[in-house]
């Protein structure tokens, strides 16, 4: 999802009927489609898309998230008046969420808690 014209990445926005959130089953505040790569275990290129959705149960000591959703506790939802503002916030979280990487040690621990029945 390149637009070519202008070499930028779009990021696909969805602010009603977001799925509840993954993590807590609570309603989210929006959800956000991005193009996402990652290498398979042959070491080549996949692409695709991810999406993430933003949670305030979840989300609210998240740093990248803070700004966004105080701008949805002070505005309750995105107008036009406050446009600008929601686009600059949205892309920094999805940048944020984009450099994000899963901790290979605390995944292991967590399995190896799993496997001996302690989850």
């Amino acid at each position: 999802m390149r637009d070519e014209q202008s070499n930028e990445e779009t990021i696909l926005l969805k602010v009603e009927d977001t799925p509840p959130c993954p993590q807590c089953d609570g309603p989210t505040l929006l959800l956000a489609r991005f193009p996402h790569a990652w290498k398979n275990g042959l070491g080549r290129d996949v692409s695709g898309l991810r999406d993430t959705v933003l949670c305030p149960g979840c989300h609210h000591k998240d740093p990248a998230a803070a700004e966004l959703l105080a701008l949805y506790a002070v505005d309750g939802h995105v107008s036009p008046e406050n446009l600008d503002v929601f686009g600059g916030l949205v892309a920094a979280w999805v940048e944020s969420v984009r450099q994000r990487r899963v901790d290979e040690g605390a995944l292991i621990a967590e399995f190896e808690l799993w496997k001996r029945g302690e989850l």
